[in-house]
């Protein structure tokens, strides 16, 4: 199993406070069934700023603990970006990180609270530069989990979509467990990702989802 979306790498965001937490988590992770995992750090301008090298340098000493570990999982670089305008620019300049450094697909967040009224435009600016946008965790925003409609629309534009385990099990409230199951049911789901930020019952929805 292939988990597409983790905060794993130690002490680059929100995610894993260092590498000893690394590897517990990843430890917790193999328990789970996990074999490959795509390390994605927040990028958020003016918060978190990281580089594409920043991130392949982690990845690769993180490799190196896990290996150290004896631990069976594959560690392979990406980054989440917040959706901002300036996106499809970064990506004609290489600045860009998509998953695997593969150039294929872009890990994308929305703000929890609301929708930009640049969404449609900036995903479609991606698609036009050669990637194909897959949205973190949509079920959690809050104009997307009361508008399936406006969700489908971006399905049958080409975007994919990627729910959090923890979501089909209620870790974010009985709504959202709700609206995830309605994506689930209506097939507009993609991919189902921990969105792992630490050793926590994250990790551990995987296994119930």
């Amino acid at each position: 199993m292939m988990d597409i979306h983790t905060h794993i790498l130690p002490g680059l965001d929100d995610g894993t406070k260092d590498a000893e937490e690394a590897v517990c988590a990843a430890r917790q992770a193999v328990k789970y069934g996990i074999k490959v995992m795509i390390a994605t750090p927040h990028i958020l301008p003016g918060v978190c700023n990281l580089k594409k090298n920043v991130i392949m340098e982690s990845v690769s000493h993180l490799r190196q603990l896990l290996k150290q570990s004896q631990l069976p999982l594959e560690i392979l670089p990406g980054a989440e970006y917040y959706l901002e305008p300036e996106l499809p620019t970064k990506l004609s300049k290489g600045e860009l990180l998509t998953l695997n450094n593969g150039g294929r697909f872009l890990l994308i967040e929305l703000p929890e609270e609301y929708y930009p009224n640049y969404t449609e435009r900036v995903l479609f600016e991606l698609q036009l530069g050669g990637v194909i946008p897959i949205l973190a965790h949509p079920e959690r925003n809050k104009i997307l989990l009361n508008n399936p409609l406006k969700l489908a629309g971006l399905v049958q534009r080409g975007v994919l979509l990627q729910i959090t385990s923890g979501s089909l099990v209620g870790l974010f409230g009985k709504k959202v467990k709700a609206a995830t199951e309605n994506m689930v049911v209506s097939k507009m789901v993609h991919f189902m990702a921990s969105d792992l930020h630490g050793p926590d019952k994250r990790l551990g929805a995987v296994g119930k989802a």
